[in-house]
Protein backbone atom coordinates (compact mmCIF):
# COMPACT_ATOMS: atom_id res chain seq x y z
CA UNK A 1 0.00 0.00 0.00
CA UNK A 2 0.99 3.48 -0.92
CA UNK A 3 1.52 6.23 1.19
CA UNK A 4 -1.48 8.26 -1.18
CA UNK A 5 -3.33 5.08 -0.52
CA UNK A 6 -2.76 5.17 3.11
CA UNK A 7 -3.51 8.79 3.41
CA UNK A 8 -7.23 8.32 1.09
CA UNK A 9 -7.76 5.30 3.97
CA UNK A 10 -6.99 7.52 6.75
CA UNK A 11 -9.03 10.36 5.39
CA UNK A 12 -12.03 7.94 4.50
CA UNK A 13 -12.32 6.77 8.08
CA UNK A 14 -11.82 9.97 9.39
CA UNK A 15 -15.01 11.21 7.09
CA UNK A 16 -17.00 8.49 8.15
CA UNK A 17 -16.09 9.27 12.00
CA UNK A 18 -17.21 12.86 11.52
CA UNK A 19 -20.71 12.32 9.71
CA UNK A 20 -21.35 9.61 12.65
CA UNK A 21 -20.56 12.21 15.41
CA UNK A 22 -22.79 14.95 13.47
CA UNK A 23 -25.49 12.42 13.50
CA UNK A 24 -25.18 10.60 16.91
CA UNK A 25 -24.18 13.80 19.13
CA UNK A 26 -27.24 15.99 19.00
CA UNK A 27 -28.95 13.11 19.18
CA UNK A 28 -27.09 11.92 22.40
CA UNK A 29 -27.56 15.88 24.00
CA UNK A 30 -31.06 17.16 22.27
CA UNK A 31 -33.35 13.82 22.41
CA UNK A 32 -32.05 10.69 24.37
CA UNK A 33 -29.75 10.81 27.25
CA UNK A 34 -28.81 7.38 29.09
CA UNK A 35 -29.35 7.69 32.83
CA UNK A 36 -28.39 4.80 34.82
CA UNK A 37 -30.15 3.69 38.19
CA UNK A 38 -28.62 4.03 41.97
CA UNK A 39 -30.47 2.58 44.89
CA UNK A 40 -33.92 0.60 45.89
CA UNK A 41 -36.54 3.26 45.17
CA UNK A 42 -37.77 1.97 41.82
CA UNK A 43 -37.84 -1.23 42.72
CA UNK A 44 -39.00 -4.24 41.47
CA UNK A 45 -39.35 -2.15 38.17
CA UNK A 46 -35.98 -0.98 38.32
CA UNK A 47 -33.01 -1.83 39.91
CA UNK A 48 -29.58 -0.32 40.68
CA UNK A 49 -27.04 -0.29 37.72
CA UNK A 50 -30.13 -0.41 34.67
CA UNK A 51 -29.11 1.81 31.93
CA UNK A 52 -31.79 3.47 30.91
CA UNK A 53 -32.80 5.77 27.84
CA UNK A 54 -34.48 9.38 28.35
CA UNK A 55 -36.28 10.73 25.81
CA UNK A 56 -36.28 14.31 26.43
CA UNK A 57 -38.07 15.12 23.37
CA UNK A 58 -41.82 14.49 24.37
CA UNK A 59 -42.67 17.00 27.43
CA UNK A 60 -42.11 19.46 24.02
CA UNK A 61 -45.12 18.93 22.65
CA UNK A 62 -47.17 17.01 25.35
CA UNK A 63 -47.92 17.14 28.92
CA UNK A 64 -46.46 14.56 31.33
CA UNK A 65 -49.35 11.49 32.25
CA UNK A 66 -49.87 9.92 35.46
CA UNK A 67 -48.27 6.62 36.01
CA UNK A 68 -44.95 8.02 33.55
CA UNK A 69 -41.41 7.35 34.90
CA UNK A 70 -39.29 10.33 34.60
CA UNK A 71 -35.95 11.33 35.23
CA UNK A 72 -35.58 14.81 36.48
CA UNK A 73 -33.37 17.60 38.50
CA UNK A 74 -33.84 17.06 42.59
CA UNK A 75 -35.51 20.18 43.45
CA UNK A 76 -33.41 20.57 46.37
CA UNK A 77 -29.97 20.13 44.27
CA UNK A 78 -30.46 20.54 40.71
CA UNK A 79 -27.04 18.77 39.97
CA UNK A 80 -28.37 15.53 40.83
CA UNK A 81 -30.81 13.54 38.89
CA UNK A 82 -33.55 11.42 40.03
CA UNK A 83 -35.78 8.73 38.75
CA UNK A 84 -39.80 8.64 39.95
CA UNK A 85 -42.81 7.78 39.19
CA UNK A 86 -45.90 10.51 38.46
CA UNK A 87 -48.74 10.36 40.49
CA UNK A 88 -50.49 13.61 40.77
CA UNK A 89 -50.83 16.02 37.94
CA UNK A 90 -51.58 20.20 37.95
CA UNK A 91 -54.11 21.00 39.89
CA UNK A 92 -54.65 17.91 41.72
CA UNK A 93 -55.15 16.86 44.95
CA UNK A 94 -53.18 13.93 46.51
CA UNK A 95 -54.23 12.19 49.55
CA UNK A 96 -52.56 8.95 50.87
CA UNK A 97 -53.63 6.96 53.59
CA UNK A 98 -53.21 3.69 54.84
CA UNK A 99 -50.49 3.17 52.11
CA UNK A 100 -53.25 3.81 49.07
CA UNK A 101 -53.28 6.99 46.79
CA UNK A 102 -56.59 9.09 46.18
CA UNK A 103 -56.44 12.00 43.47
CA UNK A 104 -58.90 14.53 43.55
CA UNK A 105 -59.02 15.46 39.84
CA UNK A 106 -59.42 19.11 39.28
CA UNK A 107 -62.93 19.20 38.44
CA UNK A 108 -63.59 17.12 41.36
CA UNK A 109 -63.68 12.91 40.49
CA UNK A 110 -62.35 11.43 42.90
CA UNK A 111 -59.90 7.98 42.50
CA UNK A 112 -57.78 5.45 44.12
CA UNK A 113 -55.04 4.34 42.48
CA UNK A 114 -54.95 0.71 41.88
CA UNK A 115 -50.79 0.86 41.83
CA UNK A 116 -49.94 -2.87 39.98
CA UNK A 117 -46.66 -1.90 40.16
CA UNK A 118 -46.37 -1.72 44.23
CA UNK A 119 -45.43 -4.98 45.62
CA UNK A 120 -44.69 -4.18 49.23
CA UNK A 121 -47.01 -1.81 51.54
CA UNK A 122 -46.16 1.24 52.66
CA UNK A 123 -47.40 4.07 54.91
CA UNK A 124 -46.92 7.62 55.07
CA UNK A 125 -43.70 9.97 55.68
CA UNK A 126 -42.56 12.96 56.20
CA UNK A 127 -45.64 15.39 55.17
CA UNK A 128 -47.77 16.51 58.29
CA UNK A 129 -50.91 15.84 56.59
CA UNK A 130 -50.19 13.77 53.98
CA UNK A 131 -52.75 15.50 51.57
CA UNK A 132 -51.19 18.34 48.95
CA UNK A 133 -52.81 20.47 46.54
CA UNK A 134 -50.40 20.59 43.14
CA UNK A 135 -50.19 24.07 41.54
CA UNK A 136 -49.68 24.85 37.96
CA UNK A 137 -46.94 23.13 36.55
CA UNK A 138 -46.64 20.67 39.12
CA UNK A 139 -46.25 17.63 39.70
CA UNK A 140 -46.66 14.60 42.98
CA UNK A 141 -44.02 11.53 42.18
CA UNK A 142 -42.73 8.95 43.85
CA UNK A 143 -40.71 5.76 43.89
CA UNK A 144 -42.21 2.54 42.98
CA UNK A 145 -40.29 1.31 46.46
CA UNK A 146 -42.80 3.29 48.64
CA UNK A 147 -40.61 2.10 52.01
CA UNK A 148 -37.24 3.05 50.44
CA UNK A 149 -38.08 6.39 48.37
CA UNK A 150 -37.18 9.51 48.96
CA UNK A 151 -40.11 11.67 46.76
CA UNK A 152 -42.43 13.96 46.94
CA UNK A 153 -43.92 12.70 50.64
CA UNK A 154 -40.26 14.04 51.84
CA UNK A 155 -39.71 16.62 49.85
CA UNK A 156 -42.87 18.42 48.02
CA UNK A 157 -43.57 19.45 44.52
CA UNK A 158 -41.82 18.37 41.39
CA UNK A 159 -42.04 21.90 38.88
CA UNK A 160 -42.06 21.04 35.04
CA UNK A 161 -39.10 23.10 34.58
CA UNK A 162 -37.03 20.37 36.51
CA UNK A 163 -38.52 17.67 34.28
CA UNK A 164 -35.42 16.09 32.23
CA UNK A 165 -37.53 13.31 30.89
CA UNK A 166 -39.15 10.51 30.47
CA UNK A 167 -38.07 7.18 30.89
CA UNK A 168 -38.43 4.86 27.61
CA UNK A 169 -36.29 2.20 27.18
CA UNK A 170 -34.03 0.08 29.36
CA UNK A 171 -31.11 -1.07 27.36
CA UNK A 172 -28.86 -2.84 30.52
CA UNK A 173 -28.98 -5.87 31.36
CA UNK A 174 -29.72 -7.82 28.29
CA UNK A 175 -31.73 -10.69 29.98
CA UNK A 176 -34.28 -7.37 30.75
CA UNK A 177 -34.12 -5.11 27.40
CA UNK A 178 -37.97 -3.44 27.98
CA UNK A 179 -40.06 -0.84 26.50
CA UNK A 180 -41.91 1.49 29.12
CA UNK A 181 -45.31 2.79 28.46
CA UNK A 182 -47.29 4.40 31.15
CA UNK A 183 -49.51 1.94 33.39
CA UNK A 184 -53.21 1.88 32.27
CA UNK A 185 -54.60 3.02 35.93
CA UNK A 186 -57.75 0.87 37.22
CA UNK A 187 -59.56 3.63 39.32
CA UNK A 188 -62.16 3.53 41.49
CA UNK A 189 -64.58 6.29 42.30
Amino acid sequence: MSIKSGFKFIWEVLQVVIVALAIVMPIRFFVFQPFIVKGASMEPSFHGGDYLIVDEISYRFKIPARGEVLVFKYPLDKSQRFIKRIIGLPGERVDIEGGRVTITTAIGDKKLLNEVYITTPFSEMVLENNTLTLGQNEYYVMGDNRTHSFDSRSWGVLKKEDIVGRVVFRAWPPLDVTLFPAPQYLTSP
